[in-house]
């Protein structure tokens, strides 16, 4: 089956379509918290370092809660748990908002942003396993339908900063997060109402609920592991291109840089989801996750804002087939019953991996300078690398715990 052929079967799926748009309104907040928040502070309280550090508290926040999200959903399933996070983080936005009006102490507005990260309903961890019976388990569509959803997520970090700015523009960063609580709330009460979503049921008896949780299974630790310092190397590009941006020409690129990179992105995953069916899965993520970081190599050497544009697609080619196939990963050895916190590990992951690469890029940019910067975050994916490598045994289906 062609590429095309492919994508037009999972689309024309009943329900495929409805879902994925409810999913897409429901996470778009997640590509405008971060940056509204750090606009609007600013604005009430003219420091960078106050707006960036409750910005920070919020998606370290949403990287602690999102696997006793997950844990809950498979003990009880979607809209129980969905529709309280979702009231509980747009009130935690709108609580944010107020006490920032208010001229409230940071020592107040930390605590408000933790928890209303910790309340981001986890759409990503639970719109995957729900690919599986909506395709009736077709093996030839699956990688192509996680290839889809990886390219959702480039979506949401392209269309939030644009529907951000435009907010603020029109009206005001207070406007844009008011937006978030109204997507969050009313894409979770659609994503929920659909008959995929009504029709997944927990198994409460095969849950775990021990220490570990969906880290018994080895080969989700793994996953986990390597995607840590992979989340670093992205992390140190966010921070590194506006740097960059500034030191070429103006710091007013970077929105540029980044929509391409994430261009770039998407343009993998629709490549990989046209052939993952003929790809081994496991060894297809190893070799990934050795590539990745020698796309981001060639940054470090870009010598004008023109040179840096093919870089960033260069850059983004490997992230949305890495992100694809380590999702469907997750599904081959996450342990029964606890599939949606399996998935919610690997977003903790991702968001841990982020932040600590934005704090260390943004003491190299200034202590150094882009290119080192730059570099450091490549090495550090490396590590990533050899983990999935020195790990890869773990990841079959066999080594479920």
């Amino acid at each position: 089956m062609s590429a095309r052929g492919r994508y037009a079967r999972i689309l024309r799926t009943p329900h495929v379509v409805p879902l994925m748009v409810a999913a897409l309104l429901a996470r778009l907040p997640i590509g405008i918290d971060s940056i509204a928040i750090v606009l609007f502070l600013r604005e009430r309280t003219g420091s960078y370092a106050t707006a960036g550090i409750v910005s920070a508290a919020l998606a370290l926040g949403g990287g602690a809660g999102a696997p006793l999200s997950g844990r809950l959903i498979d003990r009880f399933g979607h809209r129980r748990v969905l529709v309280p996070l979702a009231l509980v983080h747009g009130g935690g936005l709108a609580l944010l908002v107020g006490l920032a009006l208010l001229d409230a102490p940071v020592a107040l507005l930390l605590p408000v942003a933790l928890v209303g990260g910790a309340a981001i309903p986890p759409i990503s961890a639970t719109m995957r396993p729900l690919w599986s019976p909506m395709l009736d388990g077709d093996a030839e569509l699956l990688p192509a339908a996680y290839a889809l959803d990886s390219i959702t997520i480039e979506l949401v970090f392209t269309i939030g900063p644009l529907l951000t700015a435009l907010a603020t523009a029109l009206l005001s960063p207070a406007a844009a997060l008011g937006l978030a609580v109204v997507l969050v709330i009313g894409g979770t009460l659609a994503f929920t109402a659909l008959p995929p979503s009504r029709a997944w049921v927990p198994d409460p008896a095969r849950a775990g609920h021990g220490r570990l949780g969906a880290l018994t299974s080895p080969g989700l630790r793994t996953l986990v592991l390597a995607t840590l310092p992979l989340g670093f190397c992205f992390g140190a590009v966010e921070v590194t291109l506006p740097a960059f941006s500034e030191d070429m020409a103006t710091r007013a690129w970077a929105g540029v840089l980044l929509a391409v990179w994430a261009l770039g992105s998407a343009a993998g995953g629709i490549v990989y989801g046209a052939r993952a069916d003929r790809l081994p899965l496991a060894p297809t993520y190893v070799r990934l996750a050795a590539l990745l970081p020698l796309t981001f190599v060639p940054l470090a050497a870009a010598p004008s804002l023109a040179a840096m544009v093919p870089l960033c697609v260069l850059a983004g080619v490997a992230i949305a087939p890495l992100a694809a196939s380590g999702n469907q990963l997750v599904g081959d050895v996450a342990p029964a019953g606890r599939l949606t916190e399996a998935y919610t590990w690997l977003v903790t992951a991702i968001v841990v991996g982020l932040s600590v690469g934005n704090a260390v890029a943004g003491v190299l940019v200034e202590a150094a300078d882009w290119r080192v910067s730059f570099l450091v975050g490549a090495a550090c994916g490396a590590i990533g690398s050899v983990l999935a490598f020195t790990r890869r045994g773990t990841l079959a289906p066999a080594a479920v715990a």
